[in-house]
C-alpha cells in the first residue's frame, strides 16, 4: 500500500484536505439552512400578524370563517414550499459533505491496488 514514508505524507495530507473540504461544506450549508429557517419563520410571522389583523376587522362570521380558510390554504402551501426547499437544501449538504471524502477513498482504494 505505502512504499515509503512519503507516501504516508502524501496520504495523511489528502485525508486532512479532504476533512477540512468536508467541515468548509458542512458550515456552509448549515448557515443557509439556519438563514432559510430565519427567512421563514419571519414570514410565517407577518403573515400570522396580518390574518389576526383581518380577523378582527371582518364584519360577519361568514367573512371570518372564509379568512380563516384562506389562511389555513396559503399557510399550508408555504409550508409544503418550505419543506421542499429545506429538503432540497439537506440534499445538497450531504452531496457536499461527502463529495470529498468519496474522492479520498478512491483515492485511497487505488494506492491498495
Amino acid at each position: 500500500m505505502f512504499k515509503n514514508i512519503e507516501d504516508i505524507q502524501a496520504f495523511s495530507k489528502e485525508q486532512m484536505e479532504a476533512a477540512t473540504a468536508t467541515a468548509t461544506a458542512l458550515t456552509k450549508s448549515v448557515q443557509q439552512i439556519a438563514a432559510e429557517a430565519t427567512d421563514y419563520s419571519k414570514k410565517s410571522l407577518e403573515t400570522q400578524t396580518a390574518f389576526v389583523e383581518k380577523l378582527f376587522g371582518a364584519k360577519s362570521l361568514d367573512t371570518a370563517i372564509q379568512l380563516q380558510q384562506d389562511y389555513a390554504k396559503s399557510s399550508y402551501e408555504a409550508l409544503m414550499a418550505q419543506a421542499t426547499k429545506f429538503g432540497e437544501l439537506y440534499t445538497g449538504l450531504a452531496k457536499e459533505a461527502f463529495k470529498p471524502v468519496e474522492t479520498a477513498m478512491a483515492k485511497a482504494q487505488s494506492l491498495g491496488k
